[in-house]
């Protein structure tokens, strides 16, 4: 007899937040998504996976309404 095979697909974690490089070019400002982060079941911390580890600029962490990233934000 042939066995069927039952192939499980874990739920997609979605992440918290999305981690965005910004970095500042006179009155512009550049985003580029690097990775998200996750919160730890006991709530106590995230874990943050980056994609790319930028050099310069800042790490904004930002709620993932879309993938687009936020116009005409003030300095975190």
């Amino acid at each position: 007899m042939a066995r069927e095979k039952t192939k499980t697909t874990p739920a997609l974690n979605a992440p918290d937040f999305l981690a965005w490089h910004v970095t500042q070019r006179g009155e512009k400002s550049f985003w580029n998504k690097v990775g998200a982060a996750w919160a730890h079941k006991d709530g106590q911390g995230y874990t943050l996976q980056l994609e790319t580890c930028p050099i310069n600029g800042r790490i904004v962490l930002r709620a993932p309404l879309d993938d687009t990233p936020p116009q005409n934000e003030g300095r975190s």
